[in-house]
């Protein structure tokens, strides 16, 4: 009996030890510990979703402000609305907004800078009332730049993960 558990434990730390130097991180770990992606300073345009995309890659980079920045990402964003559907008095019901982000990222050292290019479209309903109109055009750029900010985020991933 005692021997069989002594089996079980030393499995369990072989399987630990193994799954460590694969490169596993668990699902509650902190994210990007220790990873080039905690150290990109994101750059973007001076407008609101500009500064929303810029957030969220904050927070999707798990950015810590306090090491060096070893690369540089840079963004530029820009978005079209296209009205659908029309009521009776030809006002549209939903728009669509189709938002364009082109990023490059640039190591800080110097280097050949990788750029790529993403595209989100997301929806919203127009409202009557000016407030809620401005509120649900808004809430579809923020659904957009988070998108936009996982996608940026993969690509960055695999960029570094190339080099």
């Amino acid at each position: 009996m005692r021997g069989a558990a002594i089996l079980s434990a030393l499995a369990v730390l072989g399987a630990a030890a193994g799954l460590s130097a694969c490169g596993f991180t668990p699902l509650y770990a902190d994210p990007a510990v220790g990873s080039p992606l905690r150290r990109v300073a994101v750059v973007g345009q001076d407008d609101r979703l500009g500064y929303r995309l810029r957030e969220q890659l904050e927070d999707a980079l798990a950015w810590d402000r306090s090491a060096t920045p070893l690369y540089r990402l840079e963004t530029r964003v820009q978005q079209s609305r296209r009205p659908l559907g029309r009521r009776i008095d030809d006002t549209a019901t939903r728009y669509e907004l189709t938002v364009k982000a082109d990023w490059t990222l640039t190591p800080a050292t110097g280097g050949t800078p990788v750029s790529g290019s993403e595209t989100v479209t997301t929806t919203y309903a127009a409202a009557d009332q000016p407030y809620a109109a401005i509120a649900a055009q808004q809430d579809g750029e923020e659904r957009a730049a988070a998108e936009l900010a996982r996608l940026i985020r993969l690509d960055v991933m695999q960029a570094l993960a190339a080099r």
